[in-house]
């Protein structure tokens, strides 16, 4: 539900900015650091929006990205680290945790 919600807001953001655009289709002055050029708004505006979203999408997928390196590191180091906790885990570990449980049940049925 929540990629739907997503999709629906992108589709109406999308239709505010080309409806914004072909109300400004007049030609404005762009100036470069080499020069300038006569270019329609609703290239420029589409250019801009287009630029944006490349660029935080860009700057999410080197997250994602991280992220994803970070996860498998610690799984890498979990798995490397599972066989030495059973050789720290006393024989009779079970036992004692089993009587320890009996002798709490006793004393709850002697209340």
């Amino acid at each position: 539900m929540k990629g739907q919600w997503g999709l629906i807001l992108a589709l109406i953001f999308i239709l505010i900015i080309a409806i914004f655009s072909v109300i400004n289709v007049d030609p404005v002055s762009v100036n470069y650091l080499f020069g300038t050029a006569e270019w329609p708004l609703i290239l420029v505006i589409i250019s801009s929006v287009i630029l944006g979203a490349l660029f935080v999408g860009s700057i999410g997928m080197v997250k994602i990205y991280r992220l994803q390196r970070a996860l498998k590191k610690a799984q890498n180091e979990n798995e490397s680290s599972e066989p030495n906790i059973d050789q720290h885990i006393p024989e009779n570990f079970e036992i004692e945790e089993s009587n320890e449980q009996t002798q709490v049940s006793r004393r709850s049925r002697k209340k």
